[in-house]
């Protein structure tokens, strides 16, 4: 018996991240396969598909949305209802029609910028290819999105793009629909495209086109160091293997230790100075091409200054067409840092560029593609447990979008905290947390700061009503929050960290311990906290347990002199003078700290776990001082990872809190002790402290009586840790939620506290 087929006319929604990524074009393909009627177009939410024919094969289509999307895209969600009357009608062939402009708020997720794909590497090496060494070749697949996006939808007039007409073969292929540029918003070639130019010191142009990338590379090779153009700001560049050169840059940078991000020209380049995981490597040859830390070969030629005291290299690989033509041409690793001065935000500019690292670059190689937006390289590491963590969210990763548990009634505007700051624009059922801006407190930062906040809300068409804020009365974000007269909702800073890690694990407020342990942040009863065991059941949170306490002589002063630390950890210890001695101080020095010690001058309590890092790692010898932020704590983790294997670990005893605030407490005293009695050597007690403390997170997890564990906070940046945490916890049965799509620092903060206002989850209790 024959079957007639049923006609339908469906049209179909498709929500996530779809636009910029080749979506439309395969959505037409698809459907011309299968002999669909109708179109797709871009709109303010994301792909609209309206599909006209039988109806198991509209259903194929559907199937096809779900399982074969092209790889840079993420379908959150697909819906589908009958077209109204006011709808495009269906085509009678299947097309690509017109985006529709936003009317209000846009919801469509805005891709990331992508790395170049094999394809378009392959044409870029070929020299029969109208395309060879073209430095600004792209396709569906790969190139510049949210830096050049200046509006959405996202086509090629709303993109810096626009001033670029495409001659008659970039046209073809945009317009074919079985060539892979069909609707590739930045289509170019060298006829119609970008162009590089390169200028000395002063901004005199000494180089053009085909010429200016070999010429770059010849001033590098000859310890130059430059300032290029990339894809979301300025690098500056210079020969890694020459300790001049590398010396030179930090010396001109003001950057005295942190250590400098390397591009290699390929995996076997890289493999020479570094081992490389299967991990490493599906990460670097990823589409986001994150800077990736990698343990460094004892054999390595690169200079030592690259990362003084420091056993990880961060490598990246070229991801856009000119940092693979200028690799090739270099023909060997280059220092590849953000083009700014310490702590300021990059350059994007090609006259800012000149003017602001006037005293850094010798040359300037750069191009006349307008850059929307700053948006820094992504550090990624690893767990020896392969389990990667995002140190900085950035290129490649953001602004992706995480979805709400529920729609918020109006836009909500999050500002994050002061370091390492990111925003968020939240309407709807979704957060955009915007691409890692800096560290707030210089005029440079907060003008990024305040020009990523105008960027979200214009691309979103969303004006706030509400600003989300930490709680701290002095960040800079809060009194930006202040000065705009909105309404505003505090949240809680390590509540915030914990509602960051529930967000992206879509779990509820309810049976989970959050362990929230970073360098500081503003605690409920006005002290500094740092080492949180947040307890969070039906929807309220309480402070469950606490790192006990222990002062901070001189306040910031201690976070930056890891010494001070050292010595409020064995004040009430004998042997505090032998110790300081130990420690570098005079008796003069060490009589006055002392004292403040004693009597509480300028010396605010603490429960940080970061600070007791620092602390740690001085006591040992390892690291006296914090040249850049977390260098104490890194280098007691690098020890760690040199020790032999044991199952050795330091006391830290788990008690009642002698003080109110919370429950119980994790007393660091009986390591401390140990620490100074115990003839092992630094690295087997650097390793013993990281386990001692993951048993004592165990413990305190099994008292809580809940079954699920949050790790969260810039403590658990720290892979060694992270790995003996996770482990210990899931030994006896817990379930452990991490961070895999944001950063567990800083970065993550302004999407706690787009989830807290949802909740109205802001406050933790202070339990007695």
């Amino acid at each position: 018996m024959r079957v007639t087929p049923t006609f339908s006319d469906s049209l179909i929604r498709v929500r996530g991240t779809v636009q910029g990524v080749g979506f439309r074009p395969f959505v037409h393909r698809i459907a011309s396969r299968l002999g669909l009627q109708g179109w797709v177009r871009n709109d303010p939410e994301g792909v609209l598909i309206r599909a006209a024919g039988d109806t198991g094969r509209i259903g194929q289509l559907i199937a096809s949305l779900r399982n074969e999307a092209p790889p840079a895209s993420r379908v959150a969600a697909i819906e589908c209802a009958a077209p109204g009357r006011r709808e495009h009608p269906a085509e009678a062939h299947f097309a690509i029609i017109e985006s529709v402009e936003p009317g209000g708020p846009a919801s469509a997720a805005i891709p990331a910028d992508l790395a170049l794909c094999p394809e378009c590497r392959r044409e870029l090496l070929d020299p029969t290819d109208r395309r060879h060494r073209y430095p600004f070749t792209n396709c569906t697949q790969c190139g510049p999105r949210y830096s050049l996006i200046e509006r959405l939808p996202y086509d090629r007039p709303r993109t810096t793009m626009r001033v670029f007409h495409m001659c008659p073969d970039c046209e073809r292929e945009y317009s074919d629909p079985t060539d892979r540029r069909f609707h590739a918003e930045p289509n170019a070639c060298p006829s119609c495209g970008p162009q590089v130019a390169l200028c000395n010191g002063d901004g005199n142009f000494i180089a053009f086109g085909d010429d200016a990338i070999p010429a770059a590379a010849t001033a590098l090779r000859a310890g130059r160091i430059g300032a290029v153009k990339g894809v979301g700001g300025f690098h500056l560049m210079c020969d890694a293997t020459n300790e001049v050169a590398v010396a030179g840059l930090r010396r001109r940078k003001h950057r005295e230790e942190k250590p400098l991000a390397v591009m290699f020209a390929d995996l076997r380049s890289l493999r020479e100075h570094a081992h490389v995981s299967a991990g490493a490597e599906a990460l670097l040859n990823s589409p986001a091409a994150p800077v990736v830390l990698v343990p460094r070969r004892a054999s390595s030629r690169l200079a030592m200054s690259i990362a003084p005291g420091n056993p990880w290299i961060g490598a990246l690989l070229p991801y856009s067409p000119l940092h693979v033509l200028l690799m090739r041409d270099a023909d060997r690793p280059l220092v590849a840092t953000s083009a700014n001065l310490s702590e300021e935000p990059i350059c994007t500019d090609n006259d800012e560029a000149l003017e602001r690292l006037a005293a850094i670059a010798d040359f300037h190689l750069v191009h006349n593609r307008d850059i929307a937006r700053p948006v820094d390289d992504s550090v990624v590491r690893e767990t020896a447990g392969g389990h990667p963590i995002l140190l900085r969210r950035a290129r490649g990763f953001a602004p992706a979008p995480l979805r709400l548990p529920a729609k918020l009634p109006g836009v909500l505007l999050c500002v994050g905290g002061q370091m390492k700051n990111t925003v968020a624009i939240a309407s709807g059922d979704q957060v955009v947390v915007s691409p890692h801006i800096g560290d707030s407190g210089n005029a440079a930062t907060e003008e990024v700061f305040e020009r990523t906040i105008a960027t979200l809300s214009g691309l979103y068409g969303a004006k706030p009503a509400l600003i989300a804020h930490d709680k701290h009365p002095d960040y800079e974000s809060t009194r930006y929050a202040q000065r705009t007269g909105l309404p505003m909702i505090g949240v809680q800073h390590h509540l915030a960290h914990v509602l960051a890690c529930l967000l992206e694990n879509e779990h509820p407020a309810d049976g989970v311990l959050g362990i929230s342990w970073d360098g500081t942040g503003y605690g409920e009863d006005g002290t500094v906290w740092g080492g949180e065991f947040i307890l969070l059941q039906n929807q309220q949170a309480t402070r469950f347990a606490r790192l006990r306490p222990f002062r901070l002589p001189g306040g910031d002063a201690a976070a930056r002199d890891a010494r001070r630390v050292a010595l409020s950890l064995t004040s009430g210890v004998e042997g505090f003078e032998a110790v300081a001695t130990r420690l570098g101080f005079s008796d003069s020095d060490a009589g006055v700290l002392r004292a403040m010690l004693d009597r509480g001058l300028n010396s605010p309590f603490c429960s940080s776990g970061g600070r007791l890092f620092d602390g740690v790692s001085a006591l040992l010898g390892l690291c006296a001082s914090n040249a850049f932020e977390g260098q104490a704590p890194l280098v007691l983790e690098a020890a760690a990872t040199r020790a032999n294997p044991s199952r050795r670990a330091l006391p830290f005893n788990v008690v009642p809190a002698d003080s109110p605030g919370a429950t119980l407490e994790v007393d660091w005293r009986p390591a401390v002790r140990e620490l100074l009695s115990a003839h092992r050597e630094p690295d087997e007690l650097a390793a013993e402290f990281h386990r001692g403390l993951a048993n004592a997170m165990t413990y305190v997890a099994l008292k809580s009586g809940v079954g699920t564990v949050a790790l969260t906070g810039g403590c658990f940046q720290n892979a060694f840790l992270h790995e003996l945490t996770v482990t210990s916890l899931r030994r006896v049965g817990l379930k452990v939620l991490v961070h895999r799509q944001l950063s567990p620092n800083d970065n993550s903060i302004a999407a706690g506290q787009a989830l807290g206002a949802l909740w109205g989850l802001t406050d933790v209790r202070l339990s007695s």
